[in-house]
């Protein structure tokens, strides 16, 4: 039996981590509550063909008003912490105008931190998930290079000062890659811009120089006094060569990875530039278009040195696997983010998949990933900020999202016990069933329900809100009648 069919009955180091999380648009609501500004979340909802079910985050789990039910929720799960986003609009509703700190939106960040300490739950908190202040988007966004830099770094110093001294990790981006292909690349997000080509590269560009800037701010004006931590996190599926004794198919995947994880890796935990085959391969392509330079943008050597080392882990959220082979040789180009790349994705029959389509289970891609991590990055610490299970139904009766948890951790844990990759933190997606992007309500990740048509809003812990309950008590799997 090999090992990734045997179930390792073991439990993680003393000091692992336990987590839940949670975004800010996705479950607070109160969208016009207390002095907060608009977001681009809330102007793409007014169109509502652009949401599946044509929903919106106006309410969703009101956790603004109820957050105190949250935190018992929380509680009673039994985490170590909890991992929630502040809501840049909420905080500083006219980012670009006055600049002004919002008191109200404040006081409710300091609730429910202060909630969650009284607890003894640890706040984990991200200065940004999707949510971008409508005001700064009707400037540019991401492609305004020094509007974005100076308004996320006032910001982030608005919540350090505000929120470090009882904030202890903090996450300055969650998901770049998410943030720039499906915002400026295919349009799928707000604000719909299609710039596969360039768009894309010179939102990710800006982005890492919004990060670095940051964590810079962290490290030189709060970490002596507030003694905490600073980093990104990102996102990517395991990529696995679909005949892995082909070598186009082995090369191919390789390049997957450099384009995902190694696009923002790789500038801040390797040299503080891209990957050598990206920067490669996008200035033959560019070149072959007739561009006179490479469409992906060139870091100065002061950039590199600002932003390498830009990050105290690696945040990483991992959902998916999907096989990897070489392009055909009449394959087109396909206008997504990944135009450079030119590999054909396909799936495992035998996979099952989730409710969202696009994302397959698959236990082992969890350890396959994590190993790629440890090799390529010097054996950094790896913070798991989400991973997670989505049904179609919000029925506390939830076995497949229990067997989820269950193969997923187990796998995690042969790669921290077996292979020695540094995991330091697995986190639970999600706490609530919420609004879930562009699929609105129709998918539901959370561990527990959300009565969404009750007033109140009714929570109900699921199945899988005990067994990731009982994990977290026994650190692992101690019990062999799992």
């Amino acid at each position: 039996m090999s090992q990734e069919d045997s179930f390792l009955y073991d439990s993680f180091p003393d000091g692992f981590l336990w987590g839940v999380g949670t975004s800010a648009f996705q479950i607070e609501g109160g969208t016009k509550d207390g002095g907060r500004g608009a977001s681009i979340w809330d102007t793409f909802c007014l169109k509502s063909s652009n949401i599946i079910d044509k929903s919106n985050g106006d309410v969703t789990c009101d956790s603004y008003h109820k957050y105190e039910e949250d935190i018992k929720l929380v509680k009673e799960l039994g985490v170590n912490f909890y991992r929630f986003s502040i809501s840049w609009s909420r905080v500083i509703p006219d980012a670009t105008g006055s600049g002004e700190v919002n008191p109200v939106g404040v006081q409710y960040y300091n609730n429910l931190i202060d909630g969650l300490l009284a607890v003894g739950i640890m706040p984990v908190a991200t200065l940004y998930h999707m949510d971008l202040p409508q005001c700064i988007d009707d400037e540019g966004g991401f492609l305004n290079e020094s509007l974005l830099i100076d308004t996320f770094t006032k910001y982030a110093d608005v919540c350090f000062k505000e929120f470090g001294d009882r904030v202890k990790y903090w996450i300055t981006f969650n998901e770049p890659k998410i943030i720039v292909t499906l915002s400026y690349g295919n349009g799928y997000f707000p604000p719909g811009i299609k710039s596969p080509f360039e768009g894309v590269y010179q939102a990710a560009h800006n982005l890492l120089k919004a990060h670095a800037s940051a964590w810079h701010l962290y490290d030189t004006s709060y970490r002596n006094t507030q003694n905490g931590k600073c980093f990104i996190s990102l996102n990517s599926a395991f990529f696995i060569p679909k005949d892995p004794n082909c070598p186009e198919d082995v090369e191919t995947t390789e390049l997957a990875h450099q384009f995902t994880t190694g696009w923002f890796a790789h500038p801040i935990f390797i040299d503080g530039d891209y990957p050598p085959i990206m920067k490669t391969k996008i200035g033959e392509l560019s070149k072959k278009e007739g561009r006179e330079k490479s469409r992906l943008p060139v870091f100065t050597e002061e950039e590199k040195r600002f932003i390498k080392g830009t990050s105290d882990f690696l945040g990483f959220n991992f959902y998916t696997s999907t096989l990897v082979s070489a392009p055909d040789n009449d394959m087109p180009p396909d206008i997504q983010y990944d135009v450079n790349i030119l590999a054909k994705y396909t799936v495992d029959p035998s996979w099952k998949q989730m409710s969202l389509f696009f994302l397959n289970i698959v236990p082992h891609g969890l350890r396959g990933m994590m190993n790629w991590i440890n090799k390529e990055y010097n054996s950094v610490p790896v913070f798991l900020t989400e991973t997670g299970f989505s049904n179609s139904t919000g029925t506390t009766d939830d076995p497949d999202r229990v067997q989820f948890f269950k193969s997923y951790i187990n796998e995690l844990l042969k790669a921290v016990k077996l292979d020695g990759c540094n995991v330091i933190a697995f986190t639970a997606w999600t706490l609530l069933d919420n609004f879930e992007w562009v699929f609105g309500y129709t998918c539901k990740f959370g561990l527990a329900s959300v009565d969404f048509e009750s007033e109140e809003k009714r929570r109900t812990p699921k199945k899988s809100f005990y067994y990731y309950s009982k994990l977290i008590k026994n650190n692992g799997f101690t019990d062999i009648s799992e």
